[in-house]
């Protein structure tokens, strides 16, 4: 702890945008480039690429500050988070709230490269992400609200990238918020004992004994939904392969799970970058083999 009082502001700064833990800028990343080769029938518009992933990571990072301000307080009674920058007092309140104007504010200046329906979905956005943090104390479905707040990436890639709302994005938006419910209540199952002690709400608070049936049946759900947007779109064997791995990969992060063990949940919560990458990957390579 003397060793992390010492460390340079900027340093500071990044581990409370979470650079040096990027699992949340994957698992925000994949869903975005769903919808981005979605919506271009393969590789996108360069200048809508880089804004959408420049966007992913300045946006986490905001929503990663904003977060921590507005759980500076809970932080201090869960173990996992108690030796945060901002909750430990080594970043100040001011600090915090200064970073994510910045990186907010950049975030809104490459959007204004995009054209003007793209950058009127992004008001929505940025109020789901900044909303977010402080659902946890009205609602025992923050997950879903996140899932919401991940998926709307993808109605804006293509308004990016058609200058429309394809109706068939909305499964893939569906899909993503599926998917968000299920890893982020493997995560609120790290937390749980520590959020009811202090009455935090989550999924994993919701479900209680059932969690595993639930997170079960979410996984069900979005392999079916998965399979459905490849038909919707036209997608063939690769994308099938795709999902077939995404779908092991299921099961596999469900024997994780199995006893609830508070590591070994953790560990299916980071494995699931590999399910959306698997997703992307079979999604590309059957757009590329065409």
């Amino acid at each position: 702890m003397e060793n992390a009082n010492l460390l340079p502001r900027w340093q500071l700064y990044l581990q409370l945008m979470r650079l040096h833990k990027p699992i949340g800028i994957l698992l925000l990343l994949w869903p975005t480039l769903w919808g981005l080769w979605l919506a271009a029938e393969g590789i996108p518009d360069p200048l809508v690429a880089f804004v959408f992933v420049a966007g992913v990571i300045l946006m986490r990072s905001a929503g990663c500050v904003i977060n921590d301000y507005a759980d500076r307080e809970i932080d201090l009674h869960v173990k996992r988070t108690r030796d945060r920058p901002l909750t430990s007092g080594r970043v100040s309140t001011r600090e915090a709230l200064l970073l994510f104007a910045g990186l907010a504010l950049v975030a809104f200046a490459l959007v204004l490269l995009l054209n003007p329906l793209t950058i009127m979905l992004s008001f929505v956005g940025a109020f789901l992400a900044g909303s977010y943090p402080f659902m946890k104390r009205f609602t025992h479905l923050p997950q879903a609200y996140l899932g919401i707040a991940f998926g709307w990436a993808v109605p804006m890639a293509f308004a990016a990238q058609t200058g429309e709302l394809d109706p068939r994005l909305w499964w893939v938006f569906g899909a993503t918020v599926v998917w968000a419910v299920s890893y982020d209540t493997m995560y609120a199952m790290v937390d749980r004992d520590d959020d009811l002690k202090i009455g935090v709400k989550s999924t994993a608070v919701l479900f209680g004994k059932y969690d595993r049936l639930i997170i079960g049946l979410l996984q069900l759900v979005l392999i079916g939904m998965l399979y459905h947007i490849g038909t919707l779109f036209g997608l063939g064997l690769y994308y099938q392969l795709g999902v077939l791995a995404a779908a092991l990969m299921s099961l596999y992060h469900q024997w994780l799970i199995r006893e609830r063990d508070r590591q070994n949940c953790f560990k299916a919560f980071l494995h699931n970058n590999w399910l959306g990458a698997a997703v992307f990957a079979g999604m590309a390579l059957d757009y590329m083999m065409v």
